[in-house]
């Protein structure tokens, strides 16, 4: 089993280069990503990533776990995509306030990949909610909707944050199966479609109040907090270093450190500075497969070259994650908004 940082990071690479990309292709045309590469994530650790070493974890801190997140997105980005919904289920595991029955049931579990998670954040998005809990005797009965589920069929547990009737935020963790009141809705997307993104839809949905884990006030600004937007730009950053590798030694793979540089800087500033920095990584993603196309020519366009998936997968980062301060940049940067 790895120990230290690096020794995770050089295990991250090995299983990016020699399993995740050469099947990047095949797993681009499938409808459900293969267990068997979320089997070897798991293999190596790295469902527990963030929990600490005493927890079952690997204790990687923040810079770690996205420079871990880098190297899989190089790899295949459906993957990666995947894997990373299950940080916020073993991190809410983890956590002192959630309740010990839960921890003590899950968490060594959750940090071996033995149970997989997913996240349905509806409550935390600003505005009215888009996913409402209410109590039931002694659980609680969710109704609306979470627009974006990804990993259903491939992950076991579904941490579910929604505003109560005070306007709190309660979290829950349900299985993620079929359950009364529950509809699931497919999303075919252009990228990353093996990830099995859905649409989940609640409608008086029953959770007993064994499965709460806590219950916090809302505050749009938590879901603009710097840390907590860096690791989705590690997402940009992989595939940006797949190019590198692909185009070889150029201006790129200075481009590609100072973007990375910026992102970590930004952890500790302002949602304005992490704003930027995600939308400089999202955009040098997009132009880095651009000069790989020019770079190979015409057999980019062909369905078999990992050009054009890579050329996806870039527009998909331009939406996936943003806010609108992510937005605002991005549009400045693309040309399509003044200062």
């Amino acid at each position: 089993m790895t120990t230290t940082a690096r020794d995770v990071l050089a295990a991250a690479r090995q299983l990016a280069d020699h399993l995740l990309f050469p099947d990047a292709m095949r797993v681009d045309g499938l409808d459900v990503l293969p267990v068997a590469h979320l089997d070897a994530l798991a293999a190596a650790g790295l469902y527990g990533a963030p929990v600490p070493a005493e927890a079952g974890g690997l204790g990687l801190d923040l810079a770690a776990t996205c420079a871990v997140t880098e190297e899989l997105a190089s790899g295949c980005l459906a993957t990666t995509f995947v894997w990373l919904q299950h940080r916020g289920v073993v991190m809410t595991l983890a956590a002192e306030g959630t309740p010990a029955g839960l921890r003590d049931r899950w968490l060594g579990p959750a940090c071996r990949g033995e149970v997989r998670g997913a996240i349905a954040l509806g409550g935390l998005l600003p505005g009215p909610p888009l996913l409402r809990a209410r109590p039931d005797g002694s659980g609680w009965r969710l109704d609306g909707e979470a627009p974006w589920v990804t990993g259903w069929g491939l992950t076991d547990l579904l941490l579910v944050a929604a505003r109560d009737p005070d306007g709190d935020i309660v979290s829950l963790i349900l299985d993620a199966a079929a359950q009364p009141g529950l509809t699931v809705t497919r999303e075919r997307l252009a990228a990353v479609n093996a990830s099995v993104t859905v649409r989940l839809g609640f409608d008086s949905v029953l959770v007993s109040g064994e499965r709460w884990t806590g219950r916090v006030p809302f505050d749009p600004a938590e879901n603009l907090r710097p840390d907590r937007l860096r690791i989705n730009g590690s997402l940009a950053l992989g595939l940006v270093r797949r190019c590198t590798r692909l185009l070889g030694p150029g201006p790129l793979d200075d481009e590609l450190a100072a973007c990375r540089q910026r992102l970590d800087d930004a952890v500790g500033s302002t949602p304005d500075a992490m704003a930027q920095a995600r939308a400089a990584a999202s955009e040098l993603a997009v132009r880095a497969v651009a000069a790989l196309a020019v770079r190979d020519g015409s057999r980019s366009v062909t369905v078999d070259q990992h050009v054009q998936r890579l050329a996806r997968e870039a527009m998909f980062l331009l939406v996936f994650a943003t806010r609108p301060g992510i937005k605002s940049a991005l549009l400045r940067q693309l040309g399509a908004a003044g200062d």
